[in-house]
Parts: C-alpha cells; structure tokens; sequence
C-alpha cells in the first residue's frame, strides 16, 4: 500500500476510534446521561469503520449512514461481513435520528448494546484489515 493510502486509511480509523471513544466517554457521565448522543456516536464509529475498509478496496466510499448499504459493499470482497447485519441494522437507527429534537426513548441497556456492538464491528474490521495487509506483505 502506498504511503498516500496508507494515511487515509489512517484517518478512517482515527475518526472512527474517536467516536467509540466519545461514546465510552459520555456514558460514564451523571444524570441526566446523554443516551441519544452516545448512540450516535456508536453508530458514526461503525460506519466509519466500514468505510475504511471500502477505501481499502480502492473504493470511494458512498455517503450512506445506513450500515447495511456499506454492509453489502463489504460482503463482495468479504463474506464475513454478514456476521455484522444485526449489529448493523440495530446502529443504523442512530445514524440521523439523535441529531434532531426528538424522543428515541432509549434505555440504559440500549446504550450498553450499541456501545457493545460498535467495539464488535471495530474488533472485527480492525482483524481483516490485519489479515488483508498480512496478506499482501506474503505476497510481496
């Protein structure tokens, strides 16, 4: 991979990891705990994830907050990325919703799920990167 590449790859991940970050960070806070806000983040980190993964397939990433749309874009280059669809459908909700004034009535456990799914899709994507980069060093 070419430095150029190598950076923005960089960058995705970066954003990425700073919204699963925010997201921890904000649900150690007090009452009134900002539900909504973090959810969001959750959702903007799994997204973000995915799209790194679709720049890594040389792919301009589409402008899409709908996780399943970048889902399938993941699943032409690796199966595997359906293991991720209801993690995805569940983040997918909080992708634009939290922004605007309305009542989502998430709970407590809600948040915990999209906390939890948003470390799964980064544990994951993070993995294939590995392997995908392992495996053109080998080539090389």
């Amino acid at each position: 991979m070419d430095e150029y590449k190598a950076e923005i790859l960089q960058q995705w991940l970066d954003k990425a990891s700073d919204d699963l970050r925010a997201a921890e960070y904000l649900s150690t806070m007090r009452h009134p705990m900002p539900d909504e806000i973090i959810c969001f983040h959750c959702q903007q980190s799994a997204e973000k994830y995915l799209k790194a993964f679709i720049f890594l397939q040389d792919i301009e990433p589409e402008k899409s907050h709908i996780l399943e749309d970048l889902l399938t874009i993941c699943q032409k280059y690796n199966a595997e990325f359906s293991t991720l669809l209801s993690k995805a459908i569940l983040l997918t909700r909080y992708g634009v919703m939290p922004r605007y004034p309305n009542d989502l009535g998430i709970t407590n456990e809600q948040m915990k799920t999209a906390i939890q799914y948003a470390k799964d899709v980064q544990e994951f994507v993070l993995q294939v990167i590995k392997n995908e980069q392992e495996a053109d060093t080998n080539e090389q």
